[in-house]
Parts: structure tokens; sequence; C-alpha cells
């Protein structure tokens, strides 16, 4: 036997010890005795790591040895036979694990489903699935484009090489030609054109755009001598190849496509300058700027030029945009993107905050935003806006629906081919084109006026009417006997054209200036209004008596129109044509269904009290010599009557919704105006009670327009029954605009009724919450990708917080279990006061903000007084309304990591599984294999 080795502190005193590392870990200790070692082989014991040691205390020496297990029973039982030398340790098996053990082995499980765990995932399933059910199936707006022809070619301008721009290996630039019409046609000779594609976009989507151009200048605009007498030309199209560069991504990419397009500018203008590659007239001036159309992020490139060092003054002046997110950038991923972004926006606000125009290098550039609208999954349309970067006498934001004869949404890239969008935009850069100026275009206010005239509906308050600038151009005659005069407050109706079998002037009275309540003038037809020396059914004139003295000539007016007859007495009168300002609106019959279907719009007119005052009768004209179809309805009308102002708010909204009533005895256009309805968050159910006509039968069916005025967003409804109500107005994120907005601003819900029907009508307006949740994806996308970080990161503090005081490294589980019960309601409590706390503040405007304005040139204001940084945190919103949204926006984040952490087990879990299969060996090896 052997002996205890001297110096040993152990003692058989019974008392326990710990466990020394090696029997920690599960190794198997040398016995103290050999005396058994003939015995039959001993039986082992498992290593647990949880194992209770009891007896003396071993020395080190023991405690390096490798210890053999007893094989005799008594061993086994934990008796000693006699004889024996106690062993310095004994061993205890514990049966059941402790509190302990059972707490450490929970810890440490990764499959761990607890019920806050599970109930948080639920909720979070559910926000989500009706998040994406409203995206797919709720709230959309209908695509309406037609899809263009074309026969694209691109000659690539190789002389633009390295002496021009150190960016010639990495980025090229074409010059467009339509095949059939430019045919071998490589010199330029029209008014120079750019496209600059978006993020990854291709230089061939230009082709659309440009060859409507070519076919509209070859087949209209050249064979119209008063066009070409105005300073019309072709336009000569060039785009660039950036290679699809990722512009939304990287700030200094973005520097990269401005710094060579402000190269290429140079090099275009000087083609026109060179006889060999120019085929223009010598007599007119050589162009000095160029046109920029630029889509997505092409956009803000442009704007990008005018802020770069090697820029040459004007050689910009005119800018639209399709789709481009000028107010804040789509994704904020890269830190230079954020820095661009406030640099080229504070230049442009700080131009545009000049005293004198001198100062402003920005002064004689117009810029046009235009938008798709919800159809526009890549951008949200609200970042579009302009409103904190120009001032409305240099451009706007419009939206794609408000456009006449378009009126539909787009997507991100059917912006750029959608046949009636692309035919509005030729047809207002023909319009604003002068080669007879070195600018290449018509001065900034006549260009303003013409994108307003080809962008807005004609129903906005900036857009000017033509008919106070006109002089009088048509002398009409009638009998003095007519009785063709409507009585005052009178409607005038004609459900067919030709009854008399001859033309016929119908004459409303003009009410005297100063009227009570104010009044406006209104006209709905369903055909189109002739302009002067046109021959067909209709024609409206704003009349004054014109008495023709002794030796006065009727020559003074270039048309003459006399429907006096053989009466030998007669009257005369000075009128102005009113085609001029014919607004045209979506046909609404009882088969329509859609606003931008083929066929003939409505006409309508639409004048103040003001704008007519100088006349005394507005004769609407039947030149109809024979019956045929067609109807017009005009009257004049106290805004008192047209106008509802709804007084409910936004908690009524929500809870109990809006219903009234439109008597039966109103004007042919009734504007209910809603000015708690401004959020761009909520969606809202409208419904139109049905209508009686009687036997005769209605005129048109329900027309209804949808619009708001800050951007210039308008949507249209016919034959209208039900309608989906979303828009663009207030939306998170966005910064305050350069002019406080007037609080009591909304949505107004314009209605067109037959009132030939002389029926009430019952309006019903609710919040459409389901609806209102798809709504959020596009508004918060940056939120839901960073509210799972958050999670995350608390998850992981309590990993780690958790490990320093035990010793155990928690699982994923454990830890969202332990965030889920403590962590994260305190953590979105306090970011819910906090975001109350903010949009209360940024609610109100500063008070410098409240009495400066920005366009009031009379004053200094060389210093900007908006903060347009206070919509940047949190929630984006001045509105305390929705607060709810911190804690919804949560939940649904920590349900993802929760959905995402179980996925990435299971996967695991099953990737494993069957690379333990793979790499299986089996348990027996055959002699031949054994080395």
């Amino acid at each position: 036997m052997r002996r205890r080795p001297s110096g040993s502190a152990a003692e058989d005193d019974g008392s326990s010890t710990e466990a020394s590392p090696v029997e920690a870990q599960g190794e198997e200790p040398e016995s103290a005795s050999n005396e058994d070692s003939s015995e039959e082989p001993p039986q082992k014991f498992g290593g647990r790591r949880d194992e209770r040691i009891s007896g003396t205390e071993a020395s080190p020496a023991a405690s390096l040895r490798p210890w053999k297990p007893p094989t005799s029973t008594a061993a086994v039982s934990g008796k000693r036979p006699k004889g024996m030398i106690p062993l310095a340790r004994e061993i205890t098996i514990d049966k059941m694990p402790d509190a302990r053990t059972h707490r450490r082995s929970r810890l440490l499980s990764p499959w761990l489903c607890s019920f806050p765990t599970l109930l948080t995932f639920s909720v979070a399933a559910v926000i989500l699935f009706t998040i994406v059910r409203s995206i797919l199936v709720r709230q959309l707006d209908v695509k309406g484009c037609r899809m263009p022809g074309m026969h694209p070619a691109y000659a690539e301008l190789v002389d633009f090489d390295t002496e021009h721009t150190r960016f010639a290996t990495k980025y090229s630039l074409y010059l467009y030609r339509e095949v059939g019409i430019d045919d071998d046609d490589l010199k330029v000779n029209g008014v120079p054109v750019i496209f600059i594609p978006g993020n990854a976009g291709s230089y061939r989507q230009v082709r659309s755009i440009a060859a409507e151009a070519a076919y509209y200048f070859h087949n209209v605009v050249q064979h119209d001598p008063a066009s070409i007498e105005g300073g019309a030309r072709s336009l000569d199209f060039f785009t660039v190849d950036f290679n699809e560069d990722i512009t939304a991504f990287h700030g200094q990419t973005l520097l990269d496509q401005a710094e060579y397009l402000n190269d290429a500018v140079a090099y275009i203008l000087s083609l026109y300058h060179d006889s060999r590659r120019s085929t223009r007239d010598s007599d007119l001036p050589d162009p000095t700027s160029v046109i920029v159309l630029g889509h997505s992020m092409g956009g803000i490139v442009a704007r990008t030029m005018l802020t770069m060092p090697n820029y040459q003054s004007s050689t910009i002046n005119t800018i639209i945009t399709m789709s481009a997110p000028h107010a804040r950038p789509p994704v904020s991923f890269d830190s230079d993107v954020v820095k661009t972004y406030k640099r080229i926006n504070d230049y442009w606000r700080q131009a545009y905050s000049q005293k004198w125009a001198n100062n402003n290098p920005l002064w004689h550039v117009t810029l046009i935003s235009i938008a798709g609208g919800g159809l526009d999954t890549v951008v949200p349309s609200d970042y579009a806006s302009l409103s904190s970067l120009v001032p409305e006498t240099h451009g706007f934001t419009v939206f794609t629906s408000s456009v006449p004869n378009v009126w539909t949404g787009m997507d991100h890239q059917q912006i750029l081919w959608c046949d009636q969008f692309r035919r509005a935009v030729v047809r207002s850069l023909m319009e604003i084109v002068d080669v007879k100026r070195p600018g290449q275009t018509k001065p900034r206010a006549d260009r303003m006026r013409v994108f307003k005239k080809w962008y807005l509906t004609g129903m906005e308050g900036v857009v000017e009417k033509t008919l106070p600038q006109k002089e009088p151009t048509t002398l009409l005659t009638l009998e003095d006997n007519s009785n063709s005069i409507i009585s005052q407050d009178k409607r005038l109706t004609l459900r067919r054209f030709g009854h008399s079998r001859k033309p016929r002037a119908h004459l409303l009275p003009v009410p005297p200036q100063g009227t009570p309540g104010g009044k406006k003038f209104t006209l709905l037809s369903d055909q189109r209004l002739d302009a002067p020396g046109e021959s067909g059914k209709l024609e409206v004139l704003f009349c004054s008596v014109f008495p023709l003295q002794a030796g006065q000539s009727a020559t003074l007016f270039s048309m003459n129109m006399d429907l006096s007859g053989d009466s030998s007495g007669s009257t005369r009168l000075a009128c102005k044509n009113a085609a001029a300002d014919v607004i045209p609106l979506p046909a609404s019959t009882r088969t329509s269904k859609f606003p931008f279907e083929d066929t003939t719009p409505f006409s309508y007119l639409q004048y103040d009290l003001e704008d007519i005052a100088e006349h005394q009768f507005v004769a609407v004209v039947d030149k109809a010599v024979d019956p045929t179809s067609g109807w017009v309805v005009a009257e004049f009308t106290d805004n008192a009557e047209s106008t509802i102002r709804t007084s409910i708010g936004l908690t009524q909204l929500l809870t109990v919704g809006m219903r009234t009533k439109l008597p039966s005895t109103r004007p042919m256009m009734v504007d209910v105006k809603i000015p708690a309805l401004r959020s761009s968050l909520l969606a809202y159910e409208l419904s139109i009670g049905s209508q009686a006509c009687g036997d005769e039968g209605g005129l048109f069916t329900p027309l209804l327009r949808q619009h708001v005025s800050d951007p210039y967003e308008s949507k249209y409804f016919v034959n209208v029954r039900q309608a989906d109500i979303n828009l663009h107005s207030v939306a998170p994120f966005m910064p305050p605009p350069l002019k406080v907005r007037n609080s009591g601003n909304g949505v107004s819900l314009q209605f067109w009724f037959d009132p030939t029907c002389n029926a009430s009508v019952d309006l019903s307006l609710k919040v459409d919450v389901a609806g209102s949740m798809g709504k959020l994806y596009m508004r918060y996308r940056t939120v839901l990708a960073a509210f799972p970080l958050l999670v995350v990161a608390l998850v992981l503090r309590k990993q780690f917080s958790v490990y320093d005081s035990t010793g155990v490294f928690m699982s994923f589980s454990e830890g969202t279990d332990l965030v889920l019960r403590q962590s994260l309601p305190i953590v979105l409590l306090a970011l819910t006061f906090f975001s109350v706390s903010l949009a209360r503040a940024n609610s109100e405007p500063p008070k410098s903000a409240m009495s400066f304005n920005f366009f009031n040139w009379q004053k200094n204001a060389t210093e900007l007084a908006v903060d347009f940084t206070r919509n940047d945190l949190l929630l984006g919103s001045q509105d305390p309304f929705f607060w709810f949204l911190v804690p919804l926006l949560g939940l649904t984040s920590a349900g993802v990591c929760v959905a995402v952490h179980y996925i990435t087990l299971v996967i695991t879990h099953i990737l494993a599984t069957v690379y333990g299969h793979l790499t299986a060996r089996p348990g027996w090896t055959r002699n031949d294999d054994r080395k």
C-alpha cells in the first residue's frame, strides 16, 4: 500500500472540500492504492460538471495524479473496507440537480420561448401581416399609363475625352437620334437638353421623352408658323452613361457625376459654336445654357451641378426632375450622402434668402419637381417636395395625378415612359423654348407661367387667368328683343345643342362688384370650347356693351359674330373668348371607371368675380344649326354656398368619422374643406349616397377632386360612389417649409353634382385603419431598420451583464426574454415621452420664423430663420397625436428579432444535422483499415 505523501494538508476528518480543476472537467484522478488493480475492470462514473466533492482537501501532488475510481462494491457504495487507508477525497454523487444547475441550463437553452416572447412575436406578426396586406391590396392607386412607341439610336461623342474631363474613361456622353426622323444627322441644330439618369440608371432611359419630342416637332411644331416665329425649335437630347453607378448610397459618386456633367455642359455648348458640328441658323445667338431633365437621384445631381467649383454661371436655367428626393436622402446609410445633401440644400436656401437678385446665383433658375404618388415604392413622394428649398416664384412640386389629361399615378420607372405624361413634358418644353435668346428659353416669369399651365389643374390659386390681360377680339351682334337673357341668380342648363336650328347666344348678367358673400362663375360642359375662328358647337364669351358710333368701324375686331338676323335694331357687345382658361376635367358618365380613360374630357370654367368685374354679360353661344347631343351648365354662385368648412378634429374622425348632408338646392360645384385631414400617415374611406335624377336622367355622374395645395396634389374620381382618400401633405422627417403654412390648410374634397337632379346627397368619411398601416412602410422604412438594432443592442447588454456577474453567457432567447420583461418597456416609455415633447416643441414655429418673410425683398434676409433639422429625430412628426407609433414600431421590431433568431436556429439545426449525417463514420473499423 502506498503511503500518503508527507507534507499533505489533507486530513481524514470528514470535512468537504472543493473539487480540483482537473476533476471539475470530468477527468479521472488516480486512486491512492494499487492493491485492487488485479480485480475486474472498474465501473466508471461519468465526469459530471455539477458533481459535488466531499472529504478532506487533496495535496497539490495528489491533485496532479490521475484518479481511478474504486472497483469494489464497498467503494462504489461509499463504504471503506477494513484495513484500507482513507482516500484524500471522497466523491458524493447528487441524484437530482439543484436550482442553480436548473437555472444554468435554462440560461444556456437556445430554444427557450417564454410567454412575453411568444406574445411579442404574435403581436408583431399581426402588425406585419396588416402592413403587408395593406401594401398589397388596400388604398392602392390604379395604374393608367399607356405604352409609347419609339425607334432610338445613340451616337457616342468620343471627342469628349480626357482633355475635357478627368472622368472620360469612367463615363460616356451620347447624342440621341430618332430613327426615321434624324437619320444620318449627327449635327446639332436645336436647343440642347441633357438627361441625367438616377441611381443605377441607364442612359437609354431618355428614349421615351426624346422620341416624343422628335415626333412632335416633326409633325406639328415645324408646320406652325406662329411657333417658329416665336422661337420654337427642335430639341437636341444628350444623355450620360454612368455605368449604373450607385449614387443613392455614396456621396462622392454624386459629386463625381456633378463634376462630369458640368464639363459635359461646357462641351455641349461648344458644339453649337462649331460650324462643322452645328446646322443652326447663323443669325441666331449661340446657346449659353442647357435644359436639364433628371430622374430620381439624377435630379439631385442636377442641383449639385450648380454648387460645384467647375460650374459656369448661367449655363443651366431650367431643371425638371421626376421622382427626385429633394428634401432629404432616401436612405441615410452613408454619412457622405447626408453631408452632401446638407451642403446642397443649404446652398439653395441661402441663395433664395438673399435680399437682392444680383446676390442670388439661382435667380434665373426654375426648378419643377414632379412626383409619381403612392405607386412609387422606391422613393417616398413626400421627399420630392420643394417647399423647404425654392420659393413659389422659382418652382413648385406637382404630382402626375394632377397633370391635365394625365390623371394617373406612376411608379418609379413608369414616370419615364408613360405616354400621357411624356406628351405633357415635351409640350411644356417646346413652349418655353426661344432660340432668339442666348439662354434658349423664355424669361423666368414666362417659363413659370407655362409650367403652371401644363402641370397644374388650373384651379390652384397661383394659376393666372388670361382673360383679364386680353383685349376684346369678337364683336357680338344680337337682336334688341332677344329673350335669351337669363334672370339674375338663375342657372343656365342646355341638354341639347342646335334646338333653335341657328346659332343662339344665352346671356348671363354679371353681378355688380361688391356683392355680399362674394360670387364666382362656373361652367361645365361635355363639349370642347371653341377658340376664336373655330367652328364647333360651343363658344363662351365675356362681353361688354359696345355702342358703335358714327364713323367707327367694326374692323377693330378680328371676329364679327352677327346673331341679329333680319332685325333692324341690334345690340353690339365687345367680347373676349374664354377658351384659353378652360380647365379640362375627366369625363364622368355612367360608363366611366377611371379618370385616365382615353375619352373626351369635360370643359370647366371658373372665375372669381374680381376677374370678370369689367364685363356685363357672359355669352354662352350655341353654334349648332342642327339638333345634336351635348350639354352645358353655367351659373353664378355665392362662395358661402359652394364652400363648406368642417370643424371636425382628428380624434373625432378616428372615433365616429364625419357625416354631412348636402342640400338639394346647392351649386353645381361644392368644395368641402377638412383642415384636420393633413397627415400622410392616415388613409380614409369616403362614401357618397345615391342621387335620384327623375325621368329625364342626369347629365353626368358625380365627379370628385381630392386636392392639397402644398405640394400640388390632386386626384380625380369619376362616377364615384366609394373613394379611397390618401395624400402627401404633412409627412414625417420632412424639413419645415420656407414660409409658415396656414394652420387651416388641409384636404379639400371638390364635388361636381348634376344640379338638374335636385336631390340631397349624404357624405360619409371615416379613417381606414387597415389601409393606413401600409403608409407606415414608406414613411418609416429607416426606423424599421434601426429599431431592431436597438433591440439587439439591449439583448447583448443583458447577456454581457449576466456574464460579468455569473460567468455564464446566456442564450439570445433568455436575453430577449429578460429585455422584454425589463429593459424594452422602460426604453419605449422614455422614447414615447421624448417624442411627444419634441412634437409639441416643433409644432409651434419660432417667433422669428412667424414674423419673418423669406421673400419679402425689402428686408434683410441674409440669415435663415427656420430650423430645417427639427424634424430629424425619432418619429420626425410635429403632431403629438402619433405617440403610439413608438411602442408599435418597437414591438414590431422586437418581434422581428425574435422571428429572425428562431429562423436562424432552425436553419442552423437543419444544416448541423445534415452535416452530421454526411460526415458520420461507422462504429467499427476493418482490420485492413487499421494502421
